[in-house]
């Protein structure tokens, strides 16, 4: 493993001073990017190296209340749009994203945010499904009519938008997440404000750019980029006009949120933390499980919601289990996001680094034996090694909060019943991977874990064309599928005398 970053070539450094020229700045409201009514703007920084790639607009209660006005004056017009005129500005921008700004899409995540080029490239196919996906779903809005059982009145069930939205997306995908919000929204027939993370502006504001291109209306998105969050989000949140929140990130923050949205009893779709399992059982593939794990676990440096967080192996198959996945961990490499052959990158913030660097030694303090990685390394960019821990107790801190970096603990379990009264016990429930050749027991398991979404014998869960969403403290609502534009209409009856 190398844990520091190479010098860029010097092409690759030319193409990236020319992308930071091309995208914008400033707030964008009314169609247009502008500085901030603050004067303010704070830094943006690359992960690999702590330098500052460019300084952003910082939006304060001014700029929300003159985006929340546009976007007011917007959900009038763009409501009464044509489904098919908003189906082709979807489908314009899926095109726009997936293949005129392929390249500058991804290059600018792994800037900003740290993953190497070629997650960031799968991250465009991903964010850019979502508003192919919902560019098909807008013409698809059904309603119902039926003769009420006392057969004294037809009954008209008509669907409309839900009215104007804040989106608050996090920055471990900086581009999907974004996606995977408007493209049911403006399908809808929704306007919406979007507060992107203060790690991540540039493709957020990147993406208003893209929408503006495919023919998006003045009004129908606003982006707010902001150092201190709250001062956007609050004034906001208590405008009689705003009608729904969509929020990804901790449960923490969700749970302040889903406080603040009962003052204006608003609409919530919350896609909050994970803890996801990954289960081997003593009839897996070991090789696909392997194969499997490396995946989920070092994608994105684990820091993504659905990542495979800690590991429940059969005691029949951990001992030769640990041995694999050790090694394949062991040889990923790490460095700067931009160079090629690079596998982990580094991740998002020095803040995020010390949280799993003490997380780590706090379970090795434990007990816990680092089989590989476990130690933090010095030099430049907010670096953390591919671990893996065994001698793990099922009740400390590290199996039962979400790490949000590239360590696997890994634990025993003897039989089912004792695996599903551990994986229940946990109070979140968004994903979880396991691996075995019975069927039946896939059938079982899906019934009895708490989990909203289960991946078998396989790497992948999230699919634009499928609900994705958790139990419990992971949240509520779905985004994506045809469960995913439920998520910005309302429904309403309509009684007519026969």
């Amino acid at each position: 493993m190398n844990p520091h970053p190479t010098s860029p070539d010097p092409a690759t450094a030319e193409r990236v001073q020319h992308l930071l020229a091309q995208v914008p700045t400033g707030v964008f409201i009314s169609g247009e990017f502008r500085e901030a009514a603050t004067g303010k703007r704070f830094e943006v920084l690359n992960p690999a190296t702590g330098e500052v790639l460019t300084t952003v607009a910082d939006a304060g209660p001014q700029d929300a209340a003159e985006a929340m006005d546009a976007a007011a004056r917007a959900q009038r017009e763009w409501q009464h749009t044509a489904p098919r005129v908003r189906s082709e500005i979807l489908r314009r921008a899926f095109e726009l994203v997936t293949t005129t700004y392929r390249e500058d899409l991804a290059l600018l995540m792994t800037l900003e945010m740290g993953k190497p080029l070629d997650q960031a490239d799968a991250e465009v196919t991903y964010g850019g499904e979502f508003l192919r996906w919902f560019a098909e779903e807008a013409v698809r809005v059904r309603g119902d009519y039926f003769r009420v059982p006392e057969g004294h009145l037809q009954a008209l069930v008509l669907r409309r938008p839900v009215g104007p939205c804040l989106f608050i997306t996090p920055w471990n995908f900086p581009l999907a997440m974004a996606t995977r919000k408007a493209g049911p929204a403006f399908a809808a027939g929704c306007v919406a404000l979007l507060k992107p993370s203060k790690e991540t502006p540039l493709t957020a504001l990147f993406f208003a750019k893209i929408m503006q291109e495919a023919g998006l209306p003045a009004g129908v998105l606003a982006v707010l980029p902001a150092d201190r969050s709250r001062e956007v989000t609050a004034p906001v949140l208590q405008d009689p006009r705003l009608r729904k929140l969509s929020f990804t990130g901790s449960t923490a923050v969700g749970k302040a949120l889903l406080k603040e949205a009962a003052d204006n009893v608003l609409r919530t779709s919350m896609e909050l933390g994970g803890n996801a399992p990954f289960i081997v059982f003593p009839d897996a593939d070991l090789d696909l499980a392997v194969d499997c794990a490396l995946r989920p676990k070092m994608r994105n440096m684990g820091q993504a919601c659905n990542a495979a967080d800690h590991f429940f192996v059969h005691e029949d198959v951990h001992e030769e289990f640990v041995r694999r996945f050790a090694a394949a961990v062991a040889a990923q490499q790490v460095g700067d996001g931009t160079q090629a052959g690079v596998q982990v990158g580094p991740l998002v913030s020095a803040k995020q680094r010390d949280d799993v660097a003490a997380l780590v030694e706090r379970a090795l303090g434990q007990g816990a034996t680092a089989v590989v990685g476990g130690t933090c390394p010095h030099g430049p960019g907010y670096f953390y090694p591919p671990t893996v821990l065994t001698q793990v107790a099922v009740d400390s801190e590290i199996m039962t909060e979400e790490i949000f970096g590239p360590v696997a603990p890994v634990v025993r379990f003897r039989d089912e019943e004792e695996l599903v009264e551990l994986v229940n016990a946990d109070r979140v429930g968004l994903a979880g991977y396991f691996h075995t050749r019975d069927m039946s027991r896939v059938l079982r398991l899906a019934e009895r874990l708490e989990i909203g979404m289960l991946g078998v014998n396989s790497a992948t869960i999230s699919n634009a064309a499928a609900p994705f969403g958790g139990l419990k403290h992971s949240g509520m609502g779905r985004e994506g599928g045809k469960e995913g534009i439920e998520e910005y209409l309302e429904t309403i009856y309509v009684g007519i005398p026969v």
